[in-house]
């Protein structure tokens, strides 16, 4: 058996980096991975007539150098997670309209066909009856809004 892995070194690395590959699935970790893209690139090293020694150079770099520099950034975009917004602070950026006139201490808007209690954003903001205005934040059960420059959704 010794003797048909050091005369097919390549078939040997391969072997090793489909199992590492294998078991990687199994872990979900990425470092495995990066020991089988090492033992793959050692196994183009052997198949190109390297010698065994400069398979395990190569194996060692390139697994260091995955483990370092590719793998930290992957799994930090896969850990990142979902940018959807749930909730009632999905309605941020929505527009509404006014059902009751609306400045900065109280008034009612009609979002998304709920009726929300409402003030401006600003003091010397105020709108009037069926003005349409735009979400900008949502505090407890009360929506801040501002003039509608574009309307996104109502």
């Amino acid at each position: 058996m010794i003797d048909w892995m050091q005369d097919h070194a390549w078939a040997t690395w391969l072997g090793i980096a489909v199992v590492l590959a294998l078991v990687e699935l199994l872990s979900l970790d990425l470092v495995l991975l990066m020991f089988a893209l090492g033992a793959l690139a050692a196994a183009v090293v052997t198949g190109l007539g390297g010698p065994l020694w400069l398979a395990i150079v190569v194996f060692i770099l390139v697994t260091v150098a995955l483990v370092l520099l590719v793998r930290p950034p992957l799994v930090a975009r896969l850990h990142d997670g979902p940018t959807l917004m749930t909730g009632h602070q999905a309605l941020v950026g929505h527009t509404a309209i006014v059902v009751e006139p609306v400045d900065h201490r109280q008034g009612r808007v009609q979002l998304s066909g709920e009726l929300w209690s409402a003030r401006t954003q600003l003091d010397a903001e105020s709108f009037d009856t069926g003005t349409e205005v735009l979400v900008t934040r949502i505090d407890g059960a009360t929506v801040i809004v501002t003039a509608a420059a574009t309307t996104k959704e109502s």
